[in-house]
């Protein structure tokens, strides 16, 4: 059984940092795709970033401006997200995600594509 676990989440100023972890158990991840996903009140689900879990190799979406990092811990069994320089904007629930070939390939920056999803943490950036 497949569980992640966010942590991290909480309150801070405008361009301030937060760090998201998510623990990832119940199975090895070699050929897995991580990936955080966020959805703000009234809005879809956005992607945020992803990495491949056997190479480390990050993907982001255009729109942060390159102020978040993702990173993985193959020892710890860990996926976070550092955050610099958040906005209001930013304001979200912060889901992390898994998901594996071939269902995966070509779809990292849709939700449908992934199998598995922690609860969520939230992260409020205030102005």
């Amino acid at each position: 059984q497949v569980q992640l676990v966010e942590s991290g989440g909480g309150l801070v100023q405008a361009g301030g940092s937060l760090r998201l972890s998510c623990a990832a158990s119940g199975r090895t991840f070699s050929d897995y795709r991580l990936a955080w996903f966020r959805q703000a009140p009234g809005k879809e689900r956005e992607f945020v970033a992803a990495i491949m879990w056997e190479h480390g190799i990050p993907v982001y979406s255009d729109s942060l401006e390159g102020r978040f990092t993702i990173s993985r811990d193959n020892v710890q069994n860990t996926v976070s997200l550092q955050m610099n320089g958040l906005k209001p904007e930013d304001t979200a629930v912060y889901y992390c995600a898994a998901g594996s070939p071939p269902k995966i390939i070509g779809r990292l920056y849709y939700d449908y594509a992934y199998d598995y999803w922690g609860q969520g943490t939230q992260v409020t950036v205030s102005s």
